[in-house]
């Protein structure tokens, strides 16, 4: 394996804007949050002034209690004992619990957020930065997450949706045996079915699953699993909750930040609503106001304001932050300086800013997580024999086809000359005309424009043709496409793990950690 380009997001046309002008500070109202020395000096200075000694010791109750089935590596011993003391923090990332970890980018999320751990304490060596990476148990999209694909597979397990994914119990197997299948002959295939059968056990729920399967995956590296669906960590919730449920903090203080980012880049990544809490029973429904009173979305289940809030006082872990709410949950129960997530999580934590200045908690660094991608050598060399860089794939391919397509095209070349001698000569003509009669210079400009479109369909009449005549580069242009491209999206979102580590064992792992890049937003592009 080895590394055969990086690409800055800020260079390529898929990356959403706001993402990019965040990378590139042009946006100074969130300047504070962007990645740089000065930003973590401050978050770590405002850190240690408001995380207590108390929630530190309900931290790590909390991570002993959670990993309590666990062998934990001397990494990960150490990092608990370690983030007892007022000098120690979090970098976090999180994800939904998909199966056998889903698609790919799962295991560079993680990654990164070791590195930048690493990174930091390079830089900060008089303290110490724990990576922690938090499981959404309480998410109820099951459809999300029940499922995972290979190269040539596809994989699902079956159980009841609802309710929070991480409380489902296993009871369904039938994947593990299909992925036997598939690679019980590669090199690394059995340490890949051992994985799978260690984890997903019947009986089991799907978070002790994920915590299992992470744990096999990242404990030489200290990395910490953290479950929110906790008594203990929602109970430092109750304040925060509770004025969500009176006052709507979230749907009134990320109005402005929320009209700012619909007028510049469109529709924001979660709409905020008036009550952004679920009630976890055995479903998780979405809390509704009605007037002084409140209602369960799913069920009906109404209750008074004073019933809600007693409720909230003596059961906190029945009550479950949506997207927009999760962040605060978060950065109130963890010492964190960074969040390290994907393009999508990274626009909607923008729109809490004002949420979390009005509530006094420190807002973390957010960092847009690295993508990383595996290109087979056979692939590389058709690519170098076409005339195409590995850059290319992330262009537009309509446009990749017709710079192929009509590359040194005679036909085309002479439609340009005479295209560009119309446009001089109307030009010299325009210039006369308008000094003549109005009605005149507009019938010049009218005429110019019909001999021009003129010219556009005879170009687009040519590409059809050429499209035809070499139907076969057309054909095999998009099959390098999709080789790298699968489903049509990135190849991190569609392949798991699985794929790469089939032949490469823990050290597909290791290369991607060691070409992870701590400090940039890069896709990473490698040869395996």
């Amino acid at each position: 394996m080895k590394e055969i380009k990086n690409i800055n997001f800020t260079e390529i046309s898929s990356i959403p804007s706001l993402i990019k002008d965040f990378l590139n500070g042009a946006l100074p109202q969130f300047a504070d949050l962007s990645f740089n020395l000065k930003n973590f000096q401050r978050q770590i200075s405002e850190k240690e002034n408001s995380f207590t000694f108390d929630q530190r010791t309900i931290l790590t109750d909390t991570l002993i209690k959670q990993f309590s089935a666990l062998q934990l590596s001397e990494n990960q011993q150490e990092n608990i004992e370690l983030l007892k003391e007022t000098n120690t923090f979090t970098v976090t990332t999180g994800h939904q619990l998909n199966l056998y970890t889903g698609p790919a980018f799962f295991i560079y999320k993680i990654l990164q957020t070791i590195k930048t751990a690493e990174w930091l304490h390079h830089n900060f060596p008089d303290k110490n930065f724990v990576p922690m990476f938090w499981m959404a148990t309480e998410d109820h999209d099951f459809d999300e997450i029940d499922h995972f694909r290979t190269e040539y597979g596809f994989y699902e397990i079956h159980g009841r949706s609802g309710g929070a994914v991480g409380r489902i119990v296993i009871e369904d197997d039938r994947f593990i045996h299909e992925f036997e299948e598939e690679f019980r002959d590669s090199v690394f295939g059995t340490e890949l079915i051992l994985m799978m059968k260690k984890s997903y056990v019947k009986g089991r729920t799907l978070a002790d699953a994920t915590r299992i399967l992470v744990h096999e995956l990242f404990s030489e590296y200290g990395l910490l699993i953290l479950d929110g669906d906790e008594k203990a960590l929602k109970s430092q919730m109750v304040s925060a909750f509770s004025q969500e449920l009176k006052e709507q903090k979230v749907f009134n203080s990320t109005k402005n930040t929320v009209e700012f980012l619909e007028k510049n880049y469109g529709k924001v990544q979660v709409n905020p609503r008036e009550i952004n809490l679920f009630y976890l029973n055995q479903n998780r429904e979405r809390i509704d106001a009605d007037g002084e009173n409140f209602v369960l979305a799913g069920s009906g289940r109404r209750f008074s304001r004073e019933e809600i809030l007693l409720e909230l006082e003596k059961n906190p872990e029945k009550f479950s932050p949506n997207a927009l709410m999760r962040p605060m949950y978060q950065e109130t129960i963890l010492p964190n300086v960074a969040y390290i997530g994907g393009n999508a999580e990274i626009m909607y934590w923008l729109e809490l800013l004002e949420y979390f200045e009005q509530t006094g908690l420190p807002f973390p660094v957010l960092i847009p997580r690295n993508s990383m991608l595996f290109l087979k050598e056979k692939l590389l060399n058709k690519t170098d024999k076409i005339g195409l860089g590995v850059e290319d794939y992330f262009k537009d391919l309509a446009e990749i086809v017709k710079n192929q397509l009509l590359n040194n095209n005679q036909v085309l070349e002479t439609l340009k000359k005479n295209e560009s001698l119309i446009k001089q000569s109307f030009e010299a003509l325009k210039s006369q005309a308008e000094t003549t009669n109005r009605t005149f210079g507009n019938l010049v400009k009218a005429e110019e424009t019909r001999q021009l479109r003129s010219f556009e369909r005879m170009k687009k009449r040519l590409l059809r043709a050429e499209k035809k005549k070499q139907a076969e580069k057309v054909q095999h242009l998009e099959s390098l496409f999709i080789e790298v491209h699968p489903g049509k999206v990135w190849q991190e979102r569609v392949y798991n793990f699985s794929v790469f580590f089939a032949d490469h064992g823990s050290a597909w792992i290791r290369v991607c950690y060691e070409m992870m890049d701590a400090t940039k937003s890069n896709l990473i592009i490698m040869q395996i």
